[in-house]
């Protein structure tokens, strides 16, 4: 009779506890469990732990507590095999799982994730990572199953676990994969816990994962993101973040997964090109001649091309440019994009190149182009302005057009956005002597800055009301430049210039004064002070002035001193 009760009871042990018969899919599964080591910079091993595959492709999951802070990962197989951990693919440290691929030599045995959660009460079971054929099983059942993000679950376990078996995998009776085991924080607790596979499996890289503290936490190279998009941004957002030779690693990364987008070559010809010497701009150079070559669309490819060397010109600095790397050769790429697609941002580029090569009229031209397509915008019409600015012979009035074109795409009351424009039509309208319709272009551009504008900005708006007798306007504007700037001495001479033209001699001369005060060798203070002077009956101290003025170099200061000093 006691012999029959122990039998009993052991059976009851082996029912709640360990697997006395194992399912026939056990031997298979086990393959797929592995021990992890983890190093950190000093390549020492960091931490120890387990996880398991989830595809052939060398997919897999474990906890992120034992990634955390390392530089590089090794796992071992259930054959004894030494793998590297080659690309993280996600982490969370919330819950406190990684993604993350290995390499392979051959397909790994990965576990198969269950399509459905498991049911409360479902007998599940442990598969711990082992080197030999026979492996403890542990078995126990599902107490409670709750919700968690991304439509997946967290499982607690009827079932007493160890550290030993922290994300090793939780199998229902099919043998697939529900989730990884968690660490317990009470070491004798009867439940243990599990985060569905689901949920390991959502994990990836964003555009934006470059700043995600959890990720940046490991030091083992991550993923690009699987979507293309969102990897080019990805590219974009690290561009600034990384090293150079880190950033060309990434290129590279990305160029194996996305060899045909021309994209990926551009910038890796672009990085090549920022280290500045002969022998990373010939493989540049092959970076250009791969993108023509795999590109679908010649015209975009020319057009990218273009665009490089362009600003790769403008970066020179006098310098002379690496073989045929010339703005001839960026314009020859941009006609050849133009003769396949006339399209508005290829002109926009040419008339870019023009206007480098101070070839304003073809400049103008081209912006001119652009302009008559969608692509159309106060920018457009401001490029084309400046350029026929600068076109020898060319009317003002034409200019101007232009720049009105570029206002007009803005409505009244006029914002920030619209403040350049108007700004440089003031000053272009000035130019051709059109000083009150200047003023009031002024006057929007300081209602367009809210009056958050600078001393320079009263300074020449003061100038220009000078040449339209705006005596009152032009003595506030440049009592206000002084008030902001009291050490430029620039702005004092000018107030004295002011006050002189508005025969406000005694406030000019202290204006002057206070001019040279602060440059001592301001030849044209001098000159205007002894005038003053010289008006207020200090012919003496005025006639010294203007002797001070011409040793400074003043040439008008000695045509004075011969009329005043008879």
């Amino acid at each position: 009779m006691k012999k029959t009760i122990l039998l009993l009871a052991c059976g009851m042990f082996f029912q709640c506890g360990w697997a006395q018969e194992l399912p026939k899919w056990v031997n298979k599964a086990r393959k797929a469990v592995f021990s992890v080591i983890t190093y950190n910079k000093e390549n020492k091993i960091l931490n120890t732990g387990n996880g398991f595959y989830i595809d052939e492709n060398g997919t897999a999951v474990s906890d992120y507590s034992l990634f955390k802070g390392a530089e590089r990962a090794v796992v071992v197989t259930a054959d004894g095999k030494e793998l590297p951990v080659t690309f993280i693919l996600g982490a969370n440290d919330m819950y406190d799982v990684v993604k993350f691929r290995t390499a392979t030599d051959k397909k790994p045995t990965a576990l198969q994730p269950a399509a459905q959660a498991a049911a409360e009460n479902a007998t599940v079971y442990l598969l711990p990572y082992s080197t030999q054929k026979s492996a403890d099983v542990q078995n126990g059942t599902i107490a409670k199953i709750d919700s968690i993000s991304n439509n997946s679950f967290y499982y607690t376990l009827n079932m007493h676990t160890t550290d030993k078996t922290v994300s090793c995998p939780i199998m229902n009776i099919n043998g697939e994969v529900i989730g990884l085991l968690q660490k317990n924080t009470e070491k004798d607790s009867k439940e243990s816990y599990a985060i569905g596979i689901g949920y390991a499996m959502s994990l990836s890289i964003s555009a934006l994962s470059g700043s995600d503290f959890t990720l940046n936490s490991i030091g083992i190279k991550k993923a690009l993101p699987d979507d293309e998009s969102q990897a080019l941004v990805y590219l974009y957002m690290q561009s600034s973040q990384l090293s150079q030779s880190d950033y060309l690693e990434l290129l590279n990364d990305f160029i194996a997964q996305y060899p045909n987008n021309i994209e990926g070559y551009q910038r890796r010809a672009t990085c090549y090109m920022n280290f500045g010497d002969d022998e990373h701009n010939a493989l540049a150079e092959k970076e250009l001649e791969k993108m023509l070559d795999i590109a679908e669309n010649k015209a975009e490819a020319h057009y990218n091309i273009a665009k490089l060397l362009y600003s790769y010109n403008l970066s020179l600095n006098g310098k002379q440019p690496y073989g045929d790397w010339t703005l001839e050769r960026a314009l020859n790429e941009i006609n050849e994009s133009l003769a396949a697609s006339p399209e508005g941002l290829y002109y926009q580029v040419q008339g870019d190149i023009y206007f480098a090569m101070q070839k304003y009229a073809e400049a103008s031209a081209s912006y001119e182009a652009v302009n008559r397509t969608p692509l159309a915008s106060a920018a457009s019409f401001y490029s084309a302005a400046k350029a026929k600015e600068l076109t020898p012979g060319v009317e003002m009035k034409e200019v101007i057009a232009l720049m009105d074109s570029a206002v007009v795409r803005f409505n009244k009351p006029y914002g920030q956005d619209a403040a350049p424009y108007l700004y440089e039509r003031a000053r272009m309208k000035s130019a051709a002597g059109e000083y009150r319709d200047a003023v009031l272009d002024y006057n929007d551009f300081y209602d367009a800055m809210l009056g958050q504008v600078t001393a320079e900005f009263y300074m020449v708006r003061q100038q220009t009301e000078m040449q339209c007798r705006m005596y009152q306007q032009a003595l506030d504007d440049i009592t206000k430049a002084v008030e902001m700037e009291p050490n430029n001495s620039e702005y004092w001479l000018e107030k004295g210039s002011v006050h002189l033209r508005t025969n406000q001699v005694a406030e000019a001369i202290k204006s002057l004064q206070q001019a040279i005060a602060l440059d001592a060798n301001n030849a044209a203070a001098y000159r205007m002070l002894g005038y003053s002077q010289i008006q207020q009956k200090q012919k003496k101290e005025g006639l010294a002035n203007l002797k001070k003025a011409q040793e400074l170099g003043d040439t008008v200061a000695g045509n004075l001193i011969e009329r005043y000093n008879k």
